[in-house]
């Protein structure tokens, strides 16, 4: 390792003081140099530019450049003590904000009148005007500012000033004071290591590693930071292709044992007891599955398929040939509720003969200790060729006696760490089926799975009556909740079931799936949407339990704060149709399966993204029975929030959508952070809009692999790789 990858590898407790270090890894989960100088700066500001203040939102953490207007000190009313009041401007109509300091009068003589500097803190109201209560500042040095017109003094005030992705307790200006100083060495003569080789950097006029990190955090114009992004994006995009193509390689140049069909083996026995006629997607998907499996290399493959299309079944069929083996398969689900599902739904496909003879097996982490016991000792046994089951299968307790194959259900939640924690439970690696509900364009399927070959099942089984899908924009037309309960009770009177999905458990309008996220700042989040959560399961239980219509139906709640044995209990009471409406959260998105069930109601559907309201919707429809789904809105018309709920109402097609999600939101929020790597993952690129950087970099990536396995002649390339990889690991342990 040369001593610019030190530098990059290099702690930053050492470098930059053990405080620090601590704020940085608690702020961003960073751990090395190479960490903080990946941390790229969001946008840039220049000193000669004032920010609009009024644009800015209430409740959130900003960075501005403004000027200050003028300063007042008056005293406490309720207690002894002073506020210094400082007005700041842009120059502009409703452009000043007030920045307010308690006891701290001396702030006076730094915040004069016509000084200019950037400040940060969270945006608030006061008697109608925007606050910033005690925020940090730097001030431009009063040194450099001028009133003549040389050109040192037109360079300074066009000079880029980098805003950095910040937090309440990490200023943008104190990440640009950290990056200072782990910059020197480059600046002092050091050169990173590039990854992408000198002739493919020429070949696209591209700067280098260490001029692109220095001109990305230190530019003196706009075109040293264009410059820079562009050189990084490719840069990223050839060490995530780079990446993904060694893997391909590696995983393709490992043996696996193969598993063919048998004839009248169970395969055969589930294929002639199924009531009807596989489609064509099917077909296909399985021969090329059956043709994976028979290769003494795994197979690595996602299947992707619409809502309700039958990757469930396809995924079944791949079991059993394994099965017919002698070996077993273990289908990791990503939620307690969908385990349970396919166990319900597994065991029936196979009827009572077939579920005999291989043995469907559940272990999740609430299974009673006796039930988990027997589970494990058939597994361990080889008793159960099928197991399934959530995180739980992970541990180190669940042995198998000949693991053949991993099926991952919902990709989305799952990362390549929890794939490969399957694949050394047993000698050989096993086969891998990924499937996944989410439709996923070419160029984010690259990004993200190009270790995998791709299946598509686009087809519908036959029989399936289709799904009717509505906005109900309540900010235009209030009063149309009272036609939403109407059409349930419709429904109802019809002798079918409906569901209500709402975003929170309880009025304190904290989501579910994921409590504590964290927004990008970078990311194009909806600004527009500022209203607390409305609707919640306890909230619109109550509703619906007191409606006129609704009040003497059998009404029962769904959520993740209930125990593995209710929830089921609740599910399995619903499938019976011993429950008419069913309220509950996201816990029902994925697998759900219940024919009856006709109607699904979405509140405050603006809070859902894209693919979620597709897979929500896909929960109905599924039997003989025609779906309804109703997407209930406060969202304004005309904004972001507002047309991604229309997207869904307007079409069915989930490759459609996936496109028009791309469109509204970067990929990340598309794909979350499970998929993308984390925080380790996409920096700059963005897959909606650099396809053709992607496919360039793939193809650059490829050719050099063709002649350079494992890239042993390229080390700076290798060494990126191995770079990526242990950050990946390692964000993994943060987590878990």
């Amino acid at each position: 390792m040369t001593s610019s990858d030190a530098l990059l590898d290099a702690a930053l407790e050492p470098v930059l003081g053990s405080k620090s270090a601590a704020a940085l890894k608690k702020a961003f989960g960073m751990h090395t140099v190479g960490d903080l100088l990946a941390h790229y700066p969001r946008r840039y500001a220049r000193r000669g530019e004032l920010t609009a203040i009024s644009d800015v939102p209430i409740n959130e953490n900003v960075t501005i450049v403004a000027e200050v207007l003028d300063v007042r000190e008056r005293p406490m009313r309720a207690r002894k003590g002073s506020i210094l009041e400082v007005r700041i401007t842009d120059g502009r109509s409703g452009g000043i904000m007030t920045l307010t300091f308690f006891n701290q009068a001396w702030r006076a003589k730094d915040l004069k009148a016509g000084v200019r500097g950037i400040f940060a803190g969270k945006v608030g109201a006061y008697r109608g005007a925007l606050q910033l209560a005690h925020p940090d500042y730097e001030l431009f040095d009063a040194d450099d500012e001028r009133d003549d017109t040389s050109a040192d003094a037109a360079k300074w005030a066009l000079t880029p000033i980098p805003i950095y992705p910040a937090t309440s307790t990490l200023a943008s200006w104190q990440i640009t004071k950290l990056i200072e100083v782990v910059l020197a060495p480059l600046k002092s003569g050091a050169t990173l290591s590039d990854p992408v080789p000198a002739e493919v950097l020429a070949a696209r006029k591209l700067l280098s590693f260490t001029d692109a990190i220095l001109k990305i955090h230190q530019p003196e114009k706009d075109s040293d930071w264009q410059q820079a992004r562009e050189a990084l994006r490719f840069q990223e995009a050839f060490v995530l292709q780079a990446t993904l193509l060694d893997q391909r390689a590696k995983a393709q140049a490992q043996a696996a044992t193969p598993r063919p069909p048998k004839p009248g083996g169970f395969l055969e026995q589930l294929d002639a007891r199924l009531p009807f006629t596989l489609t064509e997607d099917q077909v296909l998907t399985g021969t090329e599955i059956s043709t994976d499996l028979c290769s003494t290399h795994p197979m690595n493959r996602l299947v992707q398929g619409e809502v309700g299309s039958g990757k469930t079944l396809v995924a079944l069929r791949a079991m059993l040939q394994v099965a017919d083996s002698g070996g077993q398969a273990a289908l990791l689900a990503p939620t307690e509720v969908l385990a349970a599902q396919h166990l319900r739904s597994i065991t029936n496909m196979l009827g009572p003969d077939l579920a005999a003879a291989v043995m469907p097996t559940l272990i999740t982490g609430q299974l009673p200790a006796a039930a988990k016991r027997q589970a494990l000792l058939r597994t361990v046994s080889g008793q159960a060729r099928i197991v399934i089951g959530t995180h739980a299968l992970l541990s180190d307790k669940v042995e198998f006696f000949d693991l053949g194959l991993v099926v991952v259900d919902e990709q989305h939640r799952f990362g390549v760490e929890q794939r490969q924690a399957l694949r050394v439970k047993t000698e050989l690696t096993p086969h891998v089926l990924v499937l996944t509900a989410t439709p996923i364009p070419r160029t984010v399927a690259m990004t993200v799975f190009g270790d995998l070959d791709v299946s598509i099942i686009a087809g519908l089984p036959a029989g399936r009556a289709g799904i009717t899908s509505h906005a109900v924009t309540l900010a235009e037309h209030p009063t149309w909740i009272t036609r939403v309960w109407e059409r349930v009770e419709e429904e109802l009177v019809a002798g079918r079931q409906a569901f209500i999905v709402c975003p929170a458990i309880d009025a304190t309008g904290v989501p579910e799936d994921d409590p504590d996220a964290l927004v990008d700042e970078d990311s194009d989040s909806d600004s527009d949407v500022v209203t607390p959560v409305k609707a919640s399961v306890e909230s619109i239980a109550a509703v619906v339990r007191e409606h006129p219509l609704l009040g003497a139906r059998r009404v029962a709640e769904l959520h993740g704060r209930m125990s593995s044995d209710d929830k089921d209990a609740v599910m399995q009471a619903f499938s019976r149709g011993e429950i008419d409406v069913l309220v509950a959260t996201t816990v029902i998105e994925v697998g759900v399966d219940v024919p009856n069930a006709s109607t699904m109601v979405v509140m405050d559907a603006d809070r859902f993204g894209v693919s979620q309201l597709h897979q929500l919707r896909g929960r109905v429809g599924r039997g003989g029975v025609p779906g309804l789904a109703l997407f209930v809105t406060h969202a304004q018309p005309g904004t972001t929030a507002y047309e991604r709920v229309e997207a869904v109402a307007s079409t069915t097609d989930g490759f459609e959508l996936a496109r028009i999600d791309l469109e509204l939101r970067s990929e990340g929020n598309v794909l979350g952070t499970s998929q993308s790597g984390g925080r380790s993952s996409l920096r700059l690129l963005r897959a909606a809009r650099d396809g053709d950087i992607i496919m360039d970099a793939r193809e650059a990536a490829a050719q050099i692999l063709e002649t350079d396995p494992g890239f042993r002649s390229h080390p700076a390339l290798a060494e990126a790789i191995s770079r990526r990889l242990s950050e990946s690991e390692r964000d993994f342990l943060d987590k878990n």
